[in-house]
């Protein structure tokens, strides 16, 4: 086992002086990873604490969380026991369990890392959870991306000490260490999609191939030798990224699929999307390039994809609109996502910023309130002409992701102000008025 601290020296994992936060299940991997790291807290200078949590699939969970409290007390080890609710959260989110699972679990993670408890989390994944992985990941269709494997380390946060350490050395160290343990029943449910991996194609395999699972692991990492290497070649200065909006021009997919598709995993990676996105999506992708501009498509992980002109738009999929409803006044309102909208009283001969909007407010009918758009909508051009709010909004070149999410201050269906964008001829500032209403969005 000391190829651990060679392999956490080696890739970097951890820094002198950092809490490192182990997740521990209570079986044999988690464990041992725990006893290895509490053992060798002196040498690699740091603090560990434990992480378990309840998912609250099994009934002998419970007695699984008591076995780890007490052993994580005898070893001296603080630890942070959660409970979840996998069942629930699976038929909210329409997961798999073992999906809703994962979620629960690392969603208890990230809220460890933000409050500052500890610094990084380490998973007990070995050699064979490896081979595991890319197969499963092949089979879902993946690219290289997925056959990439497991990677030492994620995000700066998540790190997989035991990559290459084999479950006959764990098995070993448990046996020379007396680690006690507790079998996960789950394990030999072969409904999971992990399991069945595990203990019908892998099995299979390793009675034809006894070097498969090393083998395998040897593939992942030519794989990531040379999927860095067109990387590092990849020209992603025309991405342009805004937040959480991302936009590819449509000139990548003229090119070969090994860039253009690493040029998109990019685009997905800046929204925070690393998983589930398969070789069909990537074609998705690539025929929206090629399609009619206003066109989309939605991908896993609440990612929307839209064809804007000459660009593709990769944004995170914009939340259920709120209530506006506000009256014409001086002062500021929050239009999500779109930004703040200030509303002040300016002179009219003071000299004009061509940021701003500007619009007579004694000419805006008192009922009229801020809201989004509406079906029926129209719109005075500034300088005459009603055209259809939609199609107004076309003509600017407005990308259909925004629409819907621009503050208009509307009487029934006549719009007197589009926020950000123009304002009705029918409110127009006339040379002779003193005072005006002065209008800016501040974007997010």
């Amino acid at each position: 086992m000391d190829k651990i601290l060679n392999f956490i020296k080696d890739k970097k994992l951890i820094k002198p002086g950092e809490v490192i936060g182990v997740g521990v299940s209570g079986g044999i991997d988690s464990m041992c990873l725990l006893h290895f790291l509490n053992a060798n807290k002196q040498v690699l200078d740091i603090d560990v604490v434990a992480i378990h949590v309840n998912h609250g699939i099994r009934e002998e969970a419970e007695a699984e969380s008591r076995f780890v409290l007490q052993k994580c007390k005898e070893m001296g080890v603080r630890t942070y026991k959660f409970s979840i609710d996998a069942p629930k959260l699976a038929k909210e989110r329409s997961l798999s369990i073992e999906s809703a699972a994962r979620e629960g679990r690392y969603g208890v993670f990230e809220a460890l890392i933000k409050k500052d408890i500890v610094d990084k989390i380490a998973l007990a994944h070995h050699q064979s959870d490896q081979a595991e992985t890319i197969l499963m990941h092949i089979f879902r269709g993946s690219g290289l991306a997925g056959a990439r494997g497991m990677e030492p380390m994620r995000d700066n946060i998540y790190i997989r000490p035991m990559l290459p350490v084999s479950k006959e050395e764990i098995a070993e160290y448990a046996a020379i260490n007396n680690i006690e343990y507790v079998e996960d029943a789950s394990n030999a449910d072969n409904s999971y999609s992990r399991n069945f991996i595990r203990n019908v194609i892998m099995k299979n395999v390793l009675q034809k191939w006894p070097n498969a699972i090393e083998a395998i692991n040897n593939f992942a990492k030519t794989v990531c030798e040379d999927d860095d290497y067109i990387k590092a070649h990849l020209n992603l200065n025309s991405l342009l990224v805004d937040d959480k909006i991302v936009q590819m021009p449509c000139g990548y997919f003229n090119s070969s699929s090994a860039i253009y598709s690493r040029v998109v995993f990019k685009a997905l990676e800046i929204l925070g999307v690393k998983k589930d996105i398969e070789r069909k999506h990537i074609e998705m992708i690539k025929d929206l390039a090629f399609a009619e501009n206003g066109k989309k498509i939605k991908l896993p992980n609440d990612v929307t994809v839209s064809k804007e002109y000459d660009f593709l738009t990769f944004v995170n999929t914009f939340v259920e609109k709120p209530t506006l409803g506000n009256a014409l006044e001086i002062g500021e309102f929050s239009a999500k996502n779109l930004g703040r909208v200030v509303v002040n009283r300016v002179s009219t001969k003071k000299e004009r910023d061509a940021k701003a909007l500007y619009f007579d407010q004694r000419k805006v009918p008192k009922q009229a309130r801020w809201r989004y758009r509406e079906e029926g909508d129209v719109f005075e051009k500034f300088g005459g002409g009603t055209k259809k709010l939609k199609a107004f909004l076309i003509d600017r070149k407005v990308p259909v992701r925004v629409r819907d999410f621009i503050p208009v201050l509307a009487c029934g269906n006549e719009v007197y102000v589009i926020a950000g964008i123009e304002v009705s001829e029918k409110v127009r500032v006339d040379d002779d008025v003193p005072t005006c209403y002065r209008l800016t969005v501040e974007k997010r």
